[in-house]
């Protein structure tokens, strides 16, 4: 079995782009989002309505994965369209790709290191800091990681934590933030004005809120899942950051197309330049990634997940709060 970066070789085969086939994603994926959305605005049966926008919801998870594949270089490089179609999309759904780029680059570079964990991820903690810590950074600490937090993914990780926080840290760098949220400020306007507040719910909020909370969560379980693993900067390699700090989410065909095959996050985190709509022939064809540390969209599964708290160095696994203090606690 390969490993290393004889694995990493291995997988170049896959690392090439069917133009006519990337363009085929995302043009269905496009039509497909605007038709649910227009409908979800229109005066027709409320419940044609709220289907239709729980519809769009789920396609915004999966051109978001076509536009990440783009900011990638994965698919679709030196096409003026589609550069013209992400920026803006990217601008429309406030993850700019200005911020969204910079902090996921570092991401993969820097995966599931303790001293770089919290730059373009959530948070990491050793469980011997996390005690020492205050009051204050215990409760900022828990509250970033919280399930609520990622719930309302759309307020505290996109509106604040893409656009809002990242234009204060470099108003110069981030112009695309500031005009992310003037975007989506005009649009809840305009919607709000002309088709009232059905219309802004069904058609705005609805879609942002699931979606946000459908992303914030598969990024949070992708890298905090029972058997996941983190390393100090001098034992960390690039290969054990994608195989044993990256997970399999295991889906069903469709939630595989609606999240556009990012649960096989693990192959993902070894080559990027995979296309999405390849990575799942990558596993079916190199046996080396179908041992991969698995979860689910189970609710026992999401519940496993979410109850990781800090890294425990000596059992070198991550933690919830009863095996910080022993006990149930906060």
């Amino acid at each position: 079995m390969r490993s290393g970066k004889e694995l990493v070789m291995a997988t170049k085969e896959f690392a090439k782009e069917n133009r006519q086939v990337s363009w085929l994603h995302l043009v269905t994926t496009l039509i497909l989002l605007a038709f649910f959305l227009t409908v979800s605005l229109l005066k027709v049966n409320l419940f044609i309505r709220i289907g239709c926008s729980l519809v769009a919801s789920l396609l915004i998870v999966r051109m978001f994965i076509i536009y990440h594949d783009y900011l990638h270089r994965t698919i679709l490089q030196k096409s003026p369209l589609a550069k013209i179609i992400m920026t803006v999309y990217g601008i429309l759904v406030l993850n700019p790709p200005s911020i969204w780029k910079r902090s996921h680059d570092y991401h993969h570079k820097h995966n599931s290191k303790f001293l770089s964990a919290n730059i373009g991820s959530y948070p990491i903690m050793t469980k011997a800091k996390y005690l020492k810590s205050t009051p204050g950074e215990k409760f900022i600490y828990l509250a970033v990681r919280h399930p609520f937090t990622i719930l309302f993914g759309y307020i505290f990780m996109f509106i604040y934590g893409m656009c809002i926080q990242s234009f204060i840290a470099n108003p110069k760098l981030h112009k695309d933030a500031l005009i992310a949220l003037i975007v989506h400020g005009m649009i809840i306007v305009l919607v709000a004005y002309f088709g009232g507040w059905l219309s802004l719910v069904l058609g705005i909020f609805v879609p942002f809120f699931i979606s946000s909370a459908i992303g914030a969560y598969l990024f949070y379980a992708q890298h905090n899942f029972p058997g996941v693993q983190f390393k100090n900067n001098e034992d960390w390699t690039y290969f054990s950051a994608a195989m044993d700090s990256s997970s399999f989410m295991v889906m069903n065909p469709v939630l595989r197309w609606l999240t556009g095959n990012i649960g096989y996050h693990h192959i993902h985190h070894i080559n990027a330049h995979i296309p999405f709509y390849r990575l799942r022939e990558t596993m079916r064809k190199m046996p080396e990634f179908q041992s991969a540390k698995k979860t689910s969209l189970n609710p026992f599964e999401i519940n496993r997940c979410l109850n990781l708290k800090v890294w425990d160095a000596d059992k070198m696994q991550m933690v919830g709060m009863k095996g910080i203090y022993g006990k149930n606690k906060g």
